[in-house]
Parts: structure tokens; C-alpha cells; sequence
């Protein structure tokens, strides 16, 4: 359900764009959490190719160790080597390792799922996500590394809450998704909204993200008061609220609190 966010990045003047290197990374990114095995027909339609050049991009990935292919399905699939690569990502890298024991009590406590989210180019990125043993409801539609706009979703509205005002007019031009009703999609709406959650220190999100569930999100700042990024849970819409109000509220600021005070580093990305 987490579909591909479009990138708006541009060429620089007077550096061209490598055409193979960028259908290769097409290709990697038509590989999703709800589509993690494809054929190579799925694949040249999503990443827009000709079955010939797909096949022999896919052939090279292979021979690099960054995609699988499974001669009796055929299906082709992302391999070990990419997670390779992911364990060389510095972003949120501290606070995703500081963090995740504090998410996993969390999500034991409530029987929710826990999420980590960091601002990155005025988008939400998930760096953690924490399924409870005994999940109330899973939310198997947003993995780590996932990406989304920041008008929707508790901890990513606490991002938007939190970021600087030229990050977030950034953030604002970029598209803005309407996963419900009542998602907000108003820049005007969304600045006013920035203003209460900062204010009240937390977000309680309903039927924003998906109908009949729930979220609440809360910042996390490290010790020299940067801020870092959010923490957030999500489950049933009657299991996060109790007459109007958001449970497991305080829960949620201790553990930013204490996360908080183990960072070491300012966390501006």
C-alpha cells in the first residue's frame, strides 16, 4: 500500500544523466514491500523498458549480487547484496540503533506496531518498524525504508511539525497524497496543523492513513535539543483512542525522552 513516492530531483547543468545506471535503479525500485518477487513482463512495465533491455539489466544486477532469479518460477527478486549496501546508509543509522529496543518494549506494551520516522528531502522515511508478538492488528503496508509525503500518518505529521519553516514550505510543494477523505492536502491547513502538533508535542492521526485506523506520534530530540526524528504507533482506531483522548501517550513520551537522552549527535539531515 506504500506506493512509490516520484522523485523530483533534476540533473545538474552540464552533467548528463547516465541512461543505463538510471534504468538499472528502475529497476531496483520497481521491487516493493507489496511486490517483492516479479516476472520480467512486470518488471519492464514498471520500470518502463523493453523486455530486451530489462533482460539484460536484470542480468547484470544478477552477476553484481544485487538481484536473485529463480529458474523454475522465474521469478527475479532483490538479494542479500542490497541489504550489503543498506548496512552503509549513515542516515538515522544512531538513532535507529538507539532506538529500536525502546520501539520493540513499546509494541510489546500495547500490542501495536512501532515505527521510527526521519525527515529526509520533504519526505517521512520509515528507518524501523516493530511488529508486537501478539499484534492487536499488523501493518505490513509501510517497511523500512519506505517514503511518504508528510501531510498524512502521525509520525510523519510530527516530522512536518518539527522540521525548519524552509524545510517544510519544501515539503508542502511536493505532491501531496490523499490516502483517505479526510486526509489533509491543503498547504494552508497542513501550516496550521504543523502549529498545533508542535505545540501540543504529539499527533493523534485517525482514518488519515488508512480508514479505521489510528496513529500517535510523538518527537524525538537529542540532547542538545536538535531535533532528530519521530516514534509512532498504529492499530484500531477503538485501541488508540479512549473518549477522544490517545492511550499509551505517556508511554510514547518517556521512550522519546529516554531515546533522546542516548544520542550523541545534532540529527539534521
Amino acid at each position: 500500500m506504500a506506493e512509490d513516492i516520484e522523485r523530483d530531483l533534476k540533473p545538474k547543468p552540464g552533467v548528463p544523466l547516465v541512461r543505463a545506471l538510471d534504468r538499472g535503479i528502475a529497476l531496483l525500485r520497481a521491487f516493493s514491500l507489496t511486490k517483492p518477487r516479479q516476472t520480467l513482463t512486470e518488471l519492464t512495465k514498471a520500470a518502463e523498458l523493453d523486455k530486451g533491455t530489462t533482460r539484460r539489466l536484470l542480468q547484470t544486477l544478477i552477476i553484481a549480487g544485487l538481484v536473485d532469479h529463480d529458474e523454475r518460477s522465474g521469478l527475479y527478486a532483490l538479494s542479500v547484496g542490497v541489504l550489503e549496501i543498506a548496512s552503509a546508509v549513515h542516515t538515522g543509522r544512531e538513532l535507529r540503533e538507539v532506538a529500536a529496543p525502546y520501539l520493540s518494549d513499546i509494541a510489546e506494551l500495547c500490542h501495536m506496531t512501532t515505527f521510527l520516522w526521519v525527515h529526509h528531502d520533504g519526505m517521512a522515511v520509515c528507518t524501523e518498524r516493530v511488529r508486537s508478538a501478539q499484534p492487536s492488528i499488523d501493518a505490513p503496508w509501510f517497511g523500512v525504508g519506505a517514503r511518504t509525503p508528510l501531510n498524512c500518518g502521525a509520525g510523519p505529521r510530527v516530522l512536518l511539525a518539527n522540521i525548519t519553516p524552509e524545510e517544510r514550505e519544501s515539503a508542502l510543494r511536493k505532491p501531496l497524497v490523499a490516502r483517505t477523505p479526510v486526509s489533509q492536502t491543503d498547504p494552508d491547513e497542513l501550516r496550521q496543523a504543523a502549529e498545533r502538533i508542535r505545540a501540543a508535542g504529539y499527533e493523534l492521526a485517525v482514518d488519515d492513513f488508512v480508514p479505521g485506523l489510528a496513529a500517535i506520534g510523538v518527537p524525538v530530540f537529542d540532547r542538545s535539543g536538535a531535533f532528530a526524528g519521530s516514534i509512532s504507533i498504529t492499530s484500531l482506531t477503538s485501541q488508540i483512542v479512549d473518549n477522544g483522548k490517545p492511550r499509551f501517550l505517556a508511554e510514547l513520551k518517556k521512550a522519546a525522552l529516554e531515546i533522546g537522552r542516548k544520542l550523541i549527535e545534532p540529527h539534521r539531515l
